[in-house]
């Protein structure tokens, strides 16, 4: 999942929100969050959170993770990562 342009004010993603930031294209190609599915086991989801310092991407809908990736590469002043593990029962 890639979520972009989130105002910098904002200090939570309710469960649904659909509203804050742009979606980028998920794993399968598509916009917005699909939750975790992993195929069999336990999987790790990472997560990376990024400051920056426009207000802006100026990224359509749907941008691949390494176009975010591009137009970021220039403004990072933080990042933070979490680790979460799911196992489909």
């Amino acid at each position: 999942w890639v979520l972009f342009d989130i105002p910098a004010g904002t200090r939570q993603l309710a469960e649904g929100a659909a509203s804050i930031g742009v979606s980028g294209a998920n794993s399968l190609g598509q916009a917005g969050y699909m939750g975790p599915c992993p195929p069999s086991g336990i999987h790790r989801y990472y997560f990376r959170l990024y400051a920056l310092d426009v207000p802006s991407l100026n990224l359509k809908a749907g941008a691949a993770r390494g176009e975010v990736e591009a137009a970021m590469k220039n403004h990072l002043v933080g990042a933070a990562d979490t680790m979460g593990r799911y196992e489909q029962q």
